[in-house]
């Protein structure tokens, strides 16, 4: 019953909410009383001259959902030396969510960075999907003959999700089948929206599975109805439209620099500076999929809008695909050419350690990975900082960097705590074993020795057990004795 109220409620409230064709919109899910910005993008186009485009089918020439699933599947046998493709899950109408990942050694684990681009999150904003196949084709026509290409296939693991709603791209409206706002239905840091796991659209469930699965480094969604690099945070706690900057706010700013200054007429904008935006100043939105790649999966996300107008022509697609090629380029290539990378290990036998780094005045913690305990953490070039490792039972270390125009790689290799006598007091390694997590211990000798002397105590036990009944069963029955 209060499940039925809640829907009547929410239905009534979000008919007085003004609409945002970009990143804002509706979506259930927002907390009472919270309103979106006076956006709604200039919707203008790249050819001005035709307008009876208004009357044509806003969808023709562009992929159908089954004619996408097609291309995919025929780019991964045209380039299956660089390239695998894979499904992170379904639609809420069933259609699958396929992914397709590019590298010189796909679908193996090695210590490099791995980027994701995001298309169609918004069914309504098509033009992500077609810019991310010219992408991937562009990207496999030209490695081993474009420096560009070579790097990012050779020194980055990109995974590409043409289409997050397919669903809402078939119905041509910004929601999915149920018509929910998917860059609404991710838990958030200030209000309990979406905390409700069963709550959330499956589409939504299989990014957050798909996060647990492979540690991104960074990610970038792609939107349209404005022009702009958005990045974090995308929400104030006083609801209030205003700066509101995450920790790694400077690191955030040069991404989206990246993004924007790479751009054919972006970083000119009128509306924000160099073509970049805070997304709170903004406007702030709540549930969103950016903020909730920074808190919760570790990746450094942007909300990319490339297009003013959300659904253009077919005929503008090529000339949005020239403005767009080398920012969606140079942005993947950044992992490689800025920050820090590296691996930790123990001095103990050399084994990796899935620990920690830390930069001295920034509130934010990078994990290395389980498997082979690589790191990469991003930051802003031209500028001096102090890179701290640590592990659980280990000794941390710190070392300075300078990153100028290219990254830098450090190894940490971390002496494990002892006692007085120098004898480790506690050294745990998180190692994979097949797809099992499995905790070694470097008392694991003495652990399988007591196991050992147990279970040949038990042994004899038995075995003295056994003796006894078998005399009693060679005596016979005893007989009753009579008085």
């Amino acid at each position: 019953m209060k499940l039925v109220f809640s829907i009547l409620f929410l239905s009534v409230f979000s008919t007085f909410l003004p609409l945002a064709i970009a990143r804002g919109g509706l979506h259930n899910s927002n907390p009472p009383g919270l309103e979106y910005g006076p956006r709604t993008g200039s919707g203008r186009h790249l050819f001005e001259d035709d307008e009876s485009e208004t009357r044509v089918d806003v969808a023709q020439g562009y992929m159908t959902n089954t004619e996408l699933e097609r291309a995919i599947k025929a780019f991964g046998q045209r380039c299956s030396n660089i390239s695998r493709v894979y499904s992170i899950g379904e639609s809420v109408n069933g259609v699958p969510l396929w992914v397709i990942e590019i590298s010189d050694k796909p679908g193996e684990e090695e210590p490099e960075p791995a980027f994701k681009y995001i298309g169609n999150v918004h069914g309504d904003e098509p033009v992500g999907r077609e810019l991310l196949m010219l992408l991937a084709n562009w990207i496999c026509d030209n490695y081993l003959k474009d420096p560009l290409a070579t790097s990012i296939v050779d020194g980055v693991h990109l995974h590409i999700l043409p289409s997050m709603n397919p669903d809402g791209f078939l119905l041509r409206r910004r929601g999915n089948a149920n018509n929910v706002d998917l860059n609404r239905d991710f838990p958030d840091q200030f209000f309990p929206v979406n905390n409700y796991v069963n709550g959330r659209q499956p589409e939504t469930r299989a990014i957050m599975k798909w996060l647990r699965e492979i540690q991104f480094t960074a990610s970038a969604s792609l939107h349209g109805g404005a022009l702009v690099a958005n990045y974090p945070w995308d929400g104030t706690q006083d609801k209030r439209k205003n700066y509101f900057a995450c920790p790694d706010d400077e690191t955030f700013r040069f991404l989206a620099s990246v993004y924007s200054g790479s751009h054919h007429n972006m970083s000119l904008s009128k509306e924000f500076e160099g073509g970049i935006t805070n997304g709170a100043s903004w406007y702030p939105i709540y549930g969103g999929m950016q903020d909730w790649n920074y808190i919760y999966a570790g990746c450094f996300e942007l909300t990319l809008e490339i297009s003013d107008n959300k659904w253009p022509i077919a005929n503008e697609l090529l000339t949005l695909w020239e403005y767009n090629k080398m920012s969606m380029l140079n942005l993947v290539a950044s992992l490689i050419k800025t920050g820090v990378h590296g691996r930790i290990f123990s001095s103990d036998g050399g084994r990796p350690l899935p620990g920690f780094i830390v930069i001295k005045g920034i509130n934010y913690t990078v994990q290395a990975s389980r498997g082979i305990a690589d790191y990469h953490r991003l930051l802003a070039s031209g500028g001096r900082y102090e890179v701290t490792a640590t592990a659980p039972g280990y000794k941390s270390k710190t070392t300075g960097i300078w990153l100028d125009k290219a990254g830098t790689n450090v190894d940490f290799v971390l002496d494990p705590n002892v006692n007085r006598r120098g004898i480790p007091l506690r050294s745990t390694c998180e190692c994979r074993w097949g797809t099992r997590s499995v905790i070694w211990d470097t008392h694991l000798e003495v652990y399988l020795l007591l196991i050992v002397i147990v279970g040949f105590l038990l042994f004899l036990c038995k075995r003295r057990t056994y003796s006894r009944l078998k005399q009693r069963q060679l005596a016979g029955p005893r007989r009753p004795v009579v008085v």
